[in-house]
C-alpha cells in the first residue's frame, strides 16, 4: 500500500470500525486546519457509510495561541451561547463525533496559566451536556491522530521536518493495524485479548490494587465496589458498538474516588494545553491529593487539580502492558492518545459511569454517593513502568499478583 491508500483505509477505518457512523445519522468533525486533506477523506467516508450530514470544527493551534497571547482574561472565560448551543445540539441528537488530534506538544508554552485556566473552566461549563453524554456513552465517539510537522519534530527532532511527518504518519499506522495486515480483522482479534482481559478482573472482582516500582510508587487504590472493567469497543445506549481510541491497549474501570493512598510517581510527561508536565509525582490521602510536585510544568499539574472540587481525586483507572506495541516502539509520542496506550495509568476528574453497574442511570449525586467521581476535569497521566508490579486484593482479603515486571501474570487465569 502506497501512503495514499494507507490514508484512505484509515479513513474507513475510523469512520466504520472507530465510530461506527449510522446511517442518516449526524457526524461531527473536530480536525486541525494542517490536516485538512485527511479531514475531508474522513468527510467522504462519512457520507458513503450513510451520514445524514457531516459538520465540520476545523482548528487551528497557531490562531489559538494568538487568542491566548493577545485576548483579555475576560474573553477567554467567555463561550459565546451559540458555541455550546452548538456542541450540545449535536449530543443531544446523537451524532457520531470524530476528534482527529495531532497538535503541537507545546502550542502554548509561555501562556500564563491563569489564562489557560479561564478558557478551559469556561468551555468545561459551557460544554457540560456534551461531555456528559459523550462520558456516559450516549453517542458514537472516536479520537485518532494525524501527524502535523511541529508534533513530528518534537518526537523525531534529529529528522528533517518531511522525514519526521513521514516517521510518525509510519508510527500511527502501524499502532491501528493499518498496512500491515487486514486492518478490521486485526481489531477483532486484538478486542478479543481485551475483552478475556476484561472478563478476567471481572470475575475476580478486586476490592483494592497495590501499585509499586523503583522510581517511588508506593499505592493502594481502592476500586468503586459495583466496578465493571471495560477495554477495546464499546456499546452507546442505544447499543451501536464503537472504538473510543485508535488506537487502545487500556483496559479501565472506576476506582472508589474516597479511597486511594500513598504516592504515584509518572513514567511518562504529559502534554497538557499545550504545555508539557515531566517528572511528577501526587500523593493521596483519602482519596484526595494532599501532595504533588513537578521539575517542569508544576502550575499546569496545578491547574489541573484545581479545576474543580473533585479533580483532586481518581475518576479512572487502566492496565497496560509495559511489553505492548506501542510501548515497544520505543517512542515517546508526547500526546496522551498513544502514550497512555504504552503504560498502566490514572486518570484525575471525571469516572466512566458506564464502567459502574447501572451508572449510566445514576444521578451526579448517587455517582458521588457511591465513590464515582464527578468533576469537569478527565486527565490522565502514566505511571507504568518495565518493574511495575500490581496486587490485587480480594473481598475477602486474598491477595493475587496481577502484573509483575510490568507486564500481566501468565499464571493469572
Amino acid at each position: 500500500m502506497n501512503h495514499i491508500e494507507k490514508l484512505q483505509e484509515y479513513a474507513r477505518l475510523i469512520v466504520h470500525t472507530g465510530t461506527n457512523v449510522q446511517k442518516n445519522q449526524y457526524v461531527v468533525l473536530n480536525c486541525s486546519v494542517l490536516n485538512h486533506d485527511f479531514g475531508r477523506m474522513v468527510v467522504e467516508e462519512a457520507y458513503k457509510a450513510g451520514a445524514k450530514d457531516v459538520i465540520v470544527f476545523w482548528n487551528d493551534a497557531k490562531t489559538s495561541r494568538l487568542r491566548y497571547d493577545y485576548a483579555s482574561l475576560e474573553a477567554l472565560g467567555n463561550v459565546p451561547e451559540w458555541q455550546a448551543e452548538s456542541r450540545n445540539y449535536y449530543a443531544k441528537q446523537k451524532a457520531a463525533v470524530i476528534s482527529v488530534i495531532g497538535n503541537d506538544p507545546e502550542a502554548y508554552l509561555g501562556v500564563a496559566s491563569e489564562k489557560l485556566k479561564a478558557s478551559n473552566q469556561a468551555t468545561n461549563k459551557a460544554f457540560e451536556p456534551y461531555y456528559k453524554k459523550m462520558m456516559n456513552s450516549e453517542f458514537q465517539w472516536c479520537v485518532a491522530a494525524a501527524p502535523e510537522v511541529k508534533w513530528a519534530l518534537k518526537v523525531f527532532p534529529e529528522l528533517s521536518a518531511d522525514l519526521a511527518v513521514a516517521k510518525l504518519w509510519d508510527a500511527i499506522f502501524n499502532s491501528v493495524h493499518i498496512g500491515r495486515e487486514d486492518a478490521v480483522k486485526a481489531w477483532e482479534k486484538h478486542n478479543a485479548f481485551l475483552s478475556e482481559k476484561c472478563t478476567l478482573l471481572n470475575t475476580y472482582h478486586f476490592d483494592t490494587l497495590h501499585y509499586k516500582n523503583k522510581i517511588g510508587t508506593d499505592f493502594i487504590l481502592g476500586l468503586q465496589k459495583d466496578h465493571i472493567w471495560e477495554g477495546g469497543g464499546e456499546f452507546t445506549s442505544e447499543q451501536v458498538y464503537f472504538f473510543a481510541n485508535m488506537p487502545t491497549e487500556e483496559i479501565f474501570t472506576t476506582p472508589d474516588c474516597y479511597r486511594a493512598e500513598g504516592t504515584l510517581v509518572s513514567s511518562l510527561p504529559l502534554s497538557y494545553q499545550g504545555n508539557l508536565i515531566e517528572n511528577f509525582s501526587i500523593t493521596f490521602h483519602e482519596g484526595k491529593v494532599t501532595d504533588y510536585k513537578a521539575e517542569k510544568g508544576y502550575e499546569f499539574l496545578k491547574m489541573i487539580i484545581e479545576t474543580d472540587e473533585n479533580s483532586n481525586r481518581l475518576g479512572e483507572v487502566a492496565l497496560v502492558p509495559y511489553d505492548s506495541p506501542i510501548s515497544n516502539t520505543g517512542i515517546l509520542f508526547y500526546e496522551t492518545l498513544f502514550d497512555e496506550n504504552a503504560a498502566c495509568h490514572f486518570a484525575l476528574g471525571e469516572c466512566y459511569p458506564t464502567t459502574i453497574k447501572d451508572g449510566d442511570k445514576m444521578t451526579r449525586e448517587e455517582l458521588l454517593a457511591a465513590g464515582a467521581n464527578q468533576s469537569r476535569a478527565h486527565v490522565d497521566f502514566m505511571v507504568g513502568t518495565n518493574d511495575l508490579e500490581i496486587t490485587g486484593i480480594t473481598q475477602d482479603g486474598y491477595e493475587i499478583c496481577i502484573f509483575k515486571n510490568g507486564n500481566w501474570v501468565e499464571s493469572l487465569k
